[in-house]
């Protein structure tokens, strides 16, 4: 039992140990950063989060920390926002003692998944150590029997800074018996000696004082000082000496501990105990070096006393001093120089610093990307290295010095097909066996605005309805970008420009983000039908690029205007129309006519007219036609009737709701030969017709009836038949229009009873009718038709014929001039096609109204009629049915009104 637990425990040790080495591989990259020694507490390093690709989000679920390999808590990661900073005072002595390269390194962790991430912190010097003597004060002995220019070596200062920061240059103060000699060796050590220039004399110098200042290369300076107490000696006067000053030695930086290093030899002439030597280190020697090797003071042996590192101290200077035990005892100097050699045991770094990144798609060949610096803390070919990329990537290692490269751009980039690459830097050195190291790099390619923002299309329609509330929303534009980022940060402005006499700012705006296009004022219909302008959009690339988009806004009509009444062509009292009847007429005869235009559109502007009923319900001898606004007698006028009828008519259209408009019109019936008497407010012109209506003889009037109305039809023949033959410039081709009126009644021939012949459409027309009628079949029916009897002109008033009916598409002023105008006629024959609209049927019990079908669901601005000559409203008795003909017309916009003619 115990067994087989302790098997299943290996199982997992193994597991878990396997588990750990797949995710240390995963996270083998390597991020550098650098920071100053002596940074205050929160100095900032480096976006580690970032450089590591890691979201600030996961941070802390994926538990993100880092350990430290002998760096202890001197940084530290901001988990809020993935920022590396100092945590505490970064001694760069403390750390990495005297070598020239110092780093702190980091491993970041991660879990879910496990990942180990390796970051250097490279620890930069700076000159915060002045130079510092052993000790001091030193004492040296001068014996009073030395020679002039005997030498005394002196241990020079130390440093513990690197670089320019460590080198040294001393200054003694000035003495009569002593100067300093410095010597410089191939090294670049140096080597200091008071030397003696005058003779001492210890009964009159028995002490001497110097001061020695070392200054380093910082900026700013720093000096460290010795006091140097020189006692004159009268003693031993042969000091042990060296058979070479300098020894040196090269030593493998794997030698074992205990290697002998080398073994000194000196020499005294004195003898006995004068001439015992006794070997020691110098008390200036560092504790690192005499950590690293031990002297025997008798045979003056040095062996090794730990492992040497040849990239943490390349060579070291011991000085040895040799006593002999004389009274006063003297001594000996000489240094030993060693040199160690290099093996190939560290792998090369790899160091990619000055990323430019992101790079342009539209970058020439050769940009520069990033600066990759390799280095292998070995030397010769040990610290040879060699770069290379992964392959099929746009870009190439350029050297540039040695173990410098540069990443650049060897072939064109296209953003739209890769984004970014994954470039991984493979570092290898020249060693046996060759050690490698990888680094690696995202490279994003950075957008270029080469894309504009493009419309789905290039033009938009918008139907709004007039009498807007100001500020409303009307429509949405909306423009997309290919590019990314602020190239593809679309705004939308107007294109300026003038609507009329005003600016078209004034009428709408668009918002600059959203695209939304608003109504700034209440729209009109009356005064603005198509509003007409461009939306620009552009994007925040440089330069920036755009593109328009036209929109049409069309402004639907409302029923806001009620029916306007034109002045009559006999004014009354107070506006109303007056006009004198005579007792005399028949049934049906045309007496007046209210004339009124809606400044609405279609069905808003489709009028009709009715009477009020009376107050005593008294039935009226008059009606108002439909759609004419025509008063004619609905019977024989008798002596019964009022002299003076009041007649209230009612013009309303047929808006939603409709709007109302109440004309009055006075009748004054006079008896049949009286001459009635012209109101004073009578035009001058309608009282010599009425005059004229009265005086002339009642057989005069059927005769101009009768050839008045042989003439339009003749004039209506002739005007089919040209129509109908090949263009020519004649009646159908460009020319000045030519004008027919319609008779009060409806009908194509001049009225029977009026002498004036009145276009309809008095007042402000809003649209011509222009139109073309196929010739008539010709037969004696048409004839008859054409020329009425005198009876009946005499008796009963002539009816329209029903087996005429049309379907319009009424706007405002349908009593409008019709004109064969020149480039727009619309023709269509016996069999052509016809418009399929459904109709309305609005057939009165008015013989005279006829039937009017307006179209359905014909819109605004239906600018097309269409008259068909038939079989009639079944309702309507009539003569046989004869062959339908259609005509059709054609509306368009006019800006004078139609004159009457006389």
């Amino acid at each position: 039992m115990v067994s087989s637990m302790r098997r299943d425990g290996e199982v997992v040790r193994l597991l878990l140990s396997f588990l750990f080495l797949v995710a240390w591989e995963a996270g083998s990259g390597q991020v550098h950063y650098s920071v100053p020694e002596e940074s205050k507490h929160g100095t900032f390093v480096g976006r580690i989060a970032q450089d590591l690709g890691l979201e600030l989000a996961e941070l802390v679920p994926r538990l993100f920390r880092v350990a430290s390999k002998g760096g202890g808590d001197l940084l530290e990661v901001n988990l809020q926002n993935g920022i590396l900073f100092v945590n505490s005072r970064i001694d760069r002595e403390e750390l990495c003692g005297r070598s020239l390269e110092c780093s702190i390194h980091l491993e970041v962790i991660v879990e879910r998944p496990l990942q180990v991430f390796h970051v250097d912190v490279e620890v930069k010097d700076i000159n915060d150590n002045p130079p510092l003597f052993p000790m001091a004060v030193k004492t040296i002995r001068f014996h009073e029997s030395r020679l002039l220019d005997s030498r005394f070596p002196l241990e020079g200062a130390s440093d513990a800074d690197v670089g320019v920061n460590a080198l040294l240059s001393y200054k003694l103060s000035s003495s009569e018996f002593f100067f300093l000699d410095i010597q410089t060796s191939d090294e670049l050590s140096q080597s200091l000696s008071l030397v003696l220039r005058k003779s001492l004399d210890r009964e009159e110098t028995a002490e001497i004082n110097l001061l020695l200042v070392a200054t380093d290369g910082g900026k700013p300076e720093l000096t460290g000082t010795v006091q140097l107490l020189i006692k004159v000696l009268d003693v031993n006067d042969n000091e042990p000496t060296f058979d070479q000053a300098v020894y040196k030695v090269q030593l493998l930086e794997n030698t074992a501990n205990g290697t002998l290093v080398v073994k000194l030899n000196s020499s005294d002439a004195d003898e006995g105990s004068n001439s015992e030597i006794v070997y020691s280190f110098s008390s200036d020697v560092p504790s690192t070096t005499k950590s690293k090797f031990k002297i025997n003071s008798s045979t003056g042996e040095i062996r090794t006393n730990g492992q040497l590192d040849y990239e943490e101290t390349k060579s070291y200077e011991i000085q040895v001093t040799a006593y002999d035990n004389g009274s006063p005892s003297m001594s000996g100097h000489c240094k030993i120089s060693v040199k160690l050699v290099d093996v190939n045991d560290n792998i090369p770094e790899v160091s990619i610093t000055s990323l430019s990144l992101p790079i342009r798609e539209d970058a020439p060949l050769g940009t520069v990307l990033a600066l990759i610096m390799v280095s292998d803390r070995d030397s010769g070919a040990n610290g040879r290295v060699f770069c290379s990329l992964t392959p099929q990537v746009p870009f190439k290692l350029v050297s540039t010095f040695k173990n410098y490269y540069s990443l650049v751009l060897d072939s064109a980039l296209d953003r739209e097909s890769v984004s970014d690459y994954a470039v991984v830097v493979t570092a290898r050195d020249g060693g046996s066996p060759s050690l490698s190291a990888t680094a690696s790099v995202s490279v994003e390619v950075a957008d270029v605005n080469d894309n504009a923002p493009a419309f789905a299309q290039p033009e938009s329609t918008v139907f709004v309805k007039e009498n807007n509330a100001p500020g409303c929303h009307i429509f949405t534009v909306s423009a997309r970008d290919a590019d990314a980022q602020e190239n593809a940060l679309v705004s939308y402005s107007l294109v300026e420009r003038r609507v009329g006499e005003r600016a078209l700012s004034s009428y709408v705006s668009v918002h600059a983000e959203s695209g939304r296009v608003y109504a700034l004022q209440p729209l009109d219909h009356e005064e603005l039908e198509l509003l007409q302008f461009q939306v620009s959009a552009r994007d925040a690339g440089v330069p920036p690029l755009g593109s328009n988009v036209t929109l049409q806004v069309f402004v639907l009509d409302e029923n806001d205007n009620a029916p306007a009444l034109l002045p009559p062509g006999a004014g009354g009292v107070g506006g109303a129309m007056s006009q004198l009847v005579s007792r005399s007429v028949g049934a049906g005869h045309v007496v007046a006519k209210v004339r009124a235009v809606d400044a609405d559109s279609g069905y808003n502007a489709w009028l009709s007219y009715e009477l009020r009923p009376s107050a005593g319900g008294d039935r009226s001898p008059f009606r108002v036609g439909l759609y004419t606004g025509e008063i004619s007698t609905t019977r024989a006028l008798d002596e019964a009737d009022a002299p003076r009828q009041r007649l209230l008519v009612l013009v309303k259209d047929h808006g939603e709701p409709p709007l109302v408009s109440t004309a009055t019109v006075l009748l004054s019936l006079v008896d049949s030969g009286q001459a009635p008497k012209t109101p004073s407010r009578v035009s001058v012109g309608a009282a010599s017709v009425d005059t004229a209506l009265v005086d002339v003889n009642v057989y005069l009037i059927i005769a101009i009836c009768a050839v008045s109305s042989l003439l339009v039809l003749t004039l209506l023949l002739y005007t089919a038949l040209r129509c109908s033959a090949p263009p020519t410039q004649g009646v159908c081709g460009p020319g000045k229009p030519t004008l027919v009126c319609s008779s009060a009644v409806g009908s194509w021939s001049s009225s029977q009873q009026r002498r004036q012949r009145v276009c309809s459409g008095e007042g402000p027309p809003k649209a011509d009718l222009m139109a073309f009628s196929p010739s008539l079949p010709q037969g004696p029916g048409l004839s008859e038709e054409r020329q009425p009897s005198e009876s009946e002109h005499l008796g009963k008033p002539r009816q329209p014929n029903p087996d005429w009916r049309y379907s319009a598409s009424l706007r405002a002023g349908m009593h409008s001039s019709v004109h064969l105008e020149e480039a727009g006629i619309l023709r269509a024959g016996p069999g052509g096609p016809d418009q399929q609209w459904p109709t309305v049927s609005s057939a009165t019990p008015e013989p005279e109204a006829g039937e009017v079908s307006p179209p359905v669901g014909a819109g605004v601005n239906s600018n097309s009629w269409t008259f068909k000559y038939g079989p009639g409203n079944p309702k309507q008795s009539g003569p046989e049915p004869k062959k339908q003909t259609q005509v059709s017309f054609l509306l368009r916009r006019k800006g004078e009104a139609s004159q009457p003619r006389q």
